[in-house]
């Protein structure tokens, strides 16, 4: 009886074991294929913040919180079975699909600059929310879902790309974990990034002088941060779009352009120390070249069909441009940190 519980015991750990050894290569799997999506996660958390930018702080976190869950439907719900039915049957579509998405990313960076440089601002003179009616929130809500979709897809499609070669079922844990941590990475960061001038205010009201001037320093500073972010997100949607179309190329027989990148990086690769991560760095400027090029030709022939296509006025901004004065119409602005002390 003894030794019968005892084989069982042993049974019962060589399961453990198994099991643990899984847990590890499912979080393995995620890590890798979470750092291969970076770009378009900073991207993602980059854009986020426009869409309750001016909007009343009592409704912030509620509208965050729809896009949360928007996201994560996205993802677990549509992409996710999408994508585990396309590898399981069709995987030679895979890298069509991240073209696709790259060249996405390529036309959304390349616009976002084309824009900056020209000074354009198309949407300056709309109406706020509060004078388009109610239903303005819920439109700018379903806008960041929208947006968010597209984004979602590029980092299920390369997680997915990255762990081709595991299981179905490996595949599908490694891309719910990676959904599900992305997913609260980017939305607890963007919940955090616009409460900050609250935080700010709020501690500009205590006593303490230090205190005090801690608050004021993150309300003055938080314009500073939403540009640096939204440049690095546009820096980082040029430079992975790009990336995607180089080894994209690379993997459908044209080796030429990845061949002449390599043969960029190859005079920096030997330095020692700094080498490896000065040879990434020319990999990367190269990348957001090619994607601001690529993305500038695509800018070229999609933007004339949009305006005679007749659903080209609707999707040409893309739904971006008129967040902050649709968001803005929600409350007054929040008061001065420099009035609370």
């Amino acid at each position: 009886m003894s030794g019968g519980l005892v084989a069982l015991l042993d049974d019962v750990a060589a399961l453990a074991r198994i099991a643990a050894a899984s847990v590890d290569d499912i979080a393995a799997g995620a890590a890798k294929a979470g750092a291969k999506a970076a770009g378009v996660v900073i991207d993602d958390a980059a854009v986020t913040p426009q869409y309750v930018s001016g909007a009343d702080p009592s409704r912030e976190l509620p509208m965050i919180k729809k896009i949360f869950w928007g996201s994560l439907r996205n993802k677990l719900l549509i992409i996710l079975p999408a994508l585990l039915l396309i590898s399981a049957f069709t995987p030679w579509a895979i890298p069509f699909i991240l073209m696709a998405g790259g060249t996405y990313l390529c036309y959304e960076g390349a616009e976002k600059v084309w824009h900056k440089l020209r000074g354009d601002h198309p949407h300056d003179n709309d109406a706020p929310a509060v004078d388009r009616g109610p239903e303005a929130e819920a439109k700018v809500t379903k806008g960041a879902i929208t947006t968010d979709f597209i984004l979602s897809c590029e980092i299920m499609v390369i997680s997915m790309n990255e762990v081709a070669a595991e299981s179905l079922l490996a595949r599908a844990l490694i891309l719910v974990v990676v959904a599900l941590a992305i997913t609260v990475l980017v939305y607890g960061a963007v919940a955090l990034i616009v409460k900050m001038d609250d935080i700010g205010i709020h501690l500009a009201a205590k006593e303490s002088a230090g205190s005090q001037r801690f608050g004021e320093l993150l309300v003055k500073g938080m314009p500073a941060v939403l540009t640096a972010i939204t440049i690095v997100g546009t820096v980082a949607m040029l430079w992975v779009g790009g990336h995607i179309m180089l080894q994209g190329a690379y993997d459908l027989g044209w080796h030429a352009p990845y061949d002449l990148v390599h043969t960029l990086e190859s005079p920096v690769a030997g330095i020692p120390v700094a080498g490896s991560f000065l040879a990434w760095l020319v990999n990367t400027l190269c990348s957001a070249v090619l994607g601001i090029i690529w993305g500038l030709i695509v800018m070229a022939i999609v933007v004339p069909l949009l305006k005679v296509l007749p659903f080209g006025n609707k999707m040409s901004g893309h739904g971006e441009d008129e967040v902050p004065s649709a968001a803005a119409g929600h409350a007054p602005a929040k008061p001065d940190a420099g009035s609370s002390s």
